[in-house]
């Protein structure tokens, strides 16, 4: 799948089918309703998109989510990376951590974090 990368309103749309799934698609048109403020129509039209991008599955009126949110938090968190820092991972460490600082705890767990996934090549 390759296709990962969501415009806002189609974030907006997979995280209440993440919460909520299965969920109703009339269901789902009245919670972003009441959210965003958003018309059946809308809601629909981002149903189809996320479909055709084979994201979310909508049967019997039923929809459920065929990409689990890791995947697309992966994808986009690579795509930033990318295209903001030129791939270097350690540039956007810098950026993040230059807006304020961390507490102990976050900095252990960010040093964990990276020592599990320490490749030695």
């Amino acid at each position: 799948m390759e296709d990962l990368l969501l415009s806002e309103s189609e974030y907006r749309v997979m995280d209440e089918v993440w919460n909520n799934a299965p969920v109703g698609s009339g269901e789902l048109v009245k919670i972003l309703g009441r959210k965003y403020d958003w018309k059946k129509s809308t809601t629909y039209t981002m149903l189809k998109r996320l479909a055709d991008k084979g994201l979310v599955k909508n049967e019997d009126s039923k929809v459920t989510y065929l990409v689990p949110r890791s995947s697309v938090q992966m994808s986009e968190s690579k795509h930033l990376v990318q295209r903001s820092f030129g791939g270097s991972l350690s540039a956007f460490v810098s950026a993040f951590l230059g807006s304020g600082s961390v507490t102990k705890e976050d900095a252990e767990e960010l040093i964990n974090l990276i020592e599990s996934h320490f490749d030695e090549k």
